[in-house]
């Protein structure tokens, strides 16, 4: 197993908690993908046609800046990739992320927490923003309070 990565995006805090055990887990670094816009309670309002994250979802093309673009991604083997689900795929948040870096010889593995769906297409949403030749790992979806142990058995079943 080479050097590993979670970088990950989180609007409430549940990725963050649970990206911070799967780093433990995988004795991986921590990297935030922070927005340059902070979401606010209003911006999450998924009820509201005109709340940021829905106006954002509803255009594929939408690339939310984030505050920096200083992961050393080049350093890793493994990039874990983390964020909740918003209507059913990765916030375009993560498109941004993955097309800020290039990948090339990269294992990408997406995780994701949902308050109600699974991952259905985001990986095949998620492919076309990563340039090179990154192999992609099944993603997981990771809800609840899951144990160290739990992370640890599931990392070493992708064989890195």
């Amino acid at each position: 197993m080479g050097k590993k990565l979670v970088a990950y995006f989180s609007a409430s805090g549940v990725t963050s908690e649970l990206a911070k055990v799967l780093a433990e887990a995988a004795s991986a670094d921590l990297y935030e993908i922070k927005p340059e816009v902070p979401y606010t309670k209003a911006d999450l309002d998924w009820q509201n046609s005109r709340s940021r994250s829905s106006i954002e979802m509803k255009d594929p093309s939408s690339r939310p800046a984030i505050a920096d673009k200083n992961a050393n991604i080049a350093a890793y083997d493994v990039v874990f990739v983390g964020f909740p689900i918003w209507w059913y795929v990765a916030p375009t948040i993560i498109n941004t992320f993955l097309e800020s870096y290039d990948f090339s010889g990269k294992i990408i593995v997406p995780f994701a927490t949902s308050g109600s769906s699974g991952l259905g297409k985001t990986k095949e949403k998620l492919l076309g923003s990563v340039s090179g030749t990154a192999v992609w790992k099944e993603g997981k979806l990771l809800n609840g309070r899951p144990s160290k142990d739990v992370f640890a058995k599931w990392v070493e079943s992708l064989n890195l």
